[in-house]
């Protein structure tokens, strides 16, 4: 019977890393379904998505992990999953969205905006920030890029009149562009 599993890892960023995790699932006769990597700083972090199938399975995926970990100098977690995973816009009908934030670099800017999405039942599905000096001034300037998925009951004009606050209060401009046949 065929298994879904998640496997993320994290290390300091070098030549190599994919192959080693591609490695580690080809032994485990396993199959790479979906992947997300980043290079944080210089920290390298990957979340992958597996299958797999025999009874011993997810012993074969622990050892390998471990060894992964002693050999690289890798942090590597996984889990089984129940079930197949369904993305939450097909499980819920939710419309694809962007969100782009810009302004003056300050706490609270993520934890503002992603509170507003929470009570809005909004699913953000990817998130990228920086922060780079102004050309001249050198202040920093904070940028946001979200890309989510808005449940199809939400009140746009509720959500857009909830977000205009909250960057009213922190003073940054706040863009939200609807992606309808867009794959996000």
């Amino acid at each position: 019977m065929k298994r879904w599993f998640a496997l993320s890892a994290i290390g300091p960023d070098r030549p190599g890393i994919v192959a080693d995790l591609a490695e580690l699932i080809y032994e485990c006769d396993c199959n790479l379904e979906d992947s997300s990597m980043t290079v944080l700083g210089s920290e390298f972090a990957v979340l992958l998505l597996l299958t797999g199938e025999g009874e011993d399975l997810e012993r074969r995926l622990s050892a390998a992990c471990k060894r992964l970990e002693w050999e690289k100098r890798l942090t590597v977690f996984f889990r089984p999953l129940e079930s197949e995973p369904v993305p939450y816009r097909v499980a819920t009908g939710a419309r694809p969205y962007l969100l782009e934030a810009v302004g003056v670099d300050k706490a609270g800017i993520v934890a503002r905006v992603a509170r507003v999405l929470a009570q809005h039942g909004v699913n953000i599905t990817k998130m990228e920030t920086s922060s780079h000096p102004e050309p001249g001034t050198g202040t920093p300037i904070y940028h946001m890029s979200i890309a989510m998925d808005v449940p199809a009951r939400t009140d746009e004009a509720k959500l857009r009149a909830d977000l205009e606050r909250v960057a009213a209060e922190l003073l940054i401009d706040i863009h939200l562009e609807a992606q309808e046949g867009k794959p996000v």
